[in-house]
C-alpha cells in the first residue's frame, strides 16, 4: 500500500444526498482488506452504524451518481452489489470494528481530511459573508452617489438652449472653415 495523502482521500470523498461520504470499496483498498470482508465486519457491528454513520445506495442513486460522474462510475464499475457510503462518523466508528494497525493509520488520515475540508469551507464562507458585506456597501454608495446627482439635475436644470448659450454656436456650418475650436465663455 503506498502512502496516504489527503489529496488522494480528498478525490475519494463525494457528496451524497448532501452529505460528505466515501464508498466502502475504496475504504477497504485504502484499509487494504477486500470489500466484502469490510462489510462482513460492518454487518456484525451494525449497532455501530446508524443511518447517518452509513447508509447503502439504492439502484436508482446509483445509476443516476454513474450518469452525471465519471470518477463515480469508474469506483463503482463492476460492483456486484449497490456500494455501501460512510459519513464522517461512521469511518471514526470503523476505528472501533477495524484493529489493525494500518486500520488506525488510515482513519487518522481519513478524519484529518474532513477536518482539513471543514476549515477550508468554514474560510469560504467567511470569505463569502465579507464579500457580501462588501456589495451590500458599495450598493449603498452608489445609491447615494446617484440621489446627489439627481438633486444635482434637479437643482441645476440643463436644458439645450442653456447649454448653447456656454458655447459660441451660430447655426449650422456653411463651408469647409467653420470654426471648431469654440469654448466655454469664449468672447
Amino acid at each position: 500500500m503506498g502512502s496516504i495523502t489527503t489529496a488522494k482521500i480528498e478525490k475519494m470523498i463525494y457528496i451524497i444526498r448532501n452529505q460528505k461520504v466515501m464508498l466502502d470499496s475504496e475504504l477497504a483498498k485504502l484499509y487494504g482488506v477486500e470489500t466484502g470482508a469490510l462489510n462482513r465486519q460492518i454487518k456484525r457491528n451494525i449497532d455501530r452504524f446508524p443511518m447517518d454513520f452509513m447508509f447503502q445506495l439504492t439502484k436508482t442513486e446509483l445509476i443516476e451518481l454513474c450518469k452525471t460522474d465519471p470518477v463515480f462510475k469508474a469506483a463503482t464499475k463492476g460492483k456486484k452489489y449497490t456500494p455501501y457510503l460512510f459519513t464522517e462518523y461512521g469511518i471514526a466508528a470503523l476505528s472501533g470494528v477495524l484493529n489493525s494497525k494500518i486500520a488506525i493509520k488510515v482513519n487518522t488520515s481519513i478524519i484529518r481530511t474532513f477536518v482539513q475540508m471543514r476549515k477550508v469551507l468554514l474560510e469560504d464562507q467567511s470569505l463569502l459573508h465579507k464579500i457580501n458585506e462588501l456589495e451590500k456597501g458599495s450598493n449603498k454608495l452608489f445609491q447615494i452617489i446617484f440621489e446627489r446627482l439627481d438633486d444635482l439635475e434637479a437643482n441645476i436644470p440643463l436644458s439645450w438652449p442653456s447649454v448653447q448659450s456656454l458655447y459660441k454656436i451660430s447655426g449650422p456650418s456653411t463651408g469647409p472653415h467653420t470654426d471648431s475650436s469654440a469654448t466655454p465663455f469664449q468672447d
